[in-house]
């Protein structure tokens, strides 16, 4: 096994799936939530990834995407912009 992977290996925690009420869900370790700074009640937001995995992240994907399409508009109409701010 390669230091890479064995680097990986002891970063990467397994998660057990239990069940919650009528639901399942997991427990995340005290230390990883705190790393997050995660706290009860928190949003995160699943992203399929082409591989077929899925990426846990604290950033609304539909938002950046939104963002992105303001900050395009906002360079390409700046001066129209700016005079309306006057």
């Amino acid at each position: 096994m390669s230091d890479a992977s064995k680097d990986s290996k002891s970063d990467s925690s397994t998660l057990q799936v239990r069940k919650i009420g009528n639901s399942i869900g997991f427990i995340l370790p005290k230390e990883t939530a705190a790393r997050l700074d995660l706290k009860e009640g928190d949003q995160l937001f699943l992203v399929d990834q082409p591989d077929g995995g899925i990426v846990l992240t604290r950033r609304d994907p539909d938002f950046e995407k939104a963002m992105e399409v303001a900050r395009r508009g906002m360079k390409r109409y700046h001066n129209a912009l700016a005079e309306l701010a006057k």
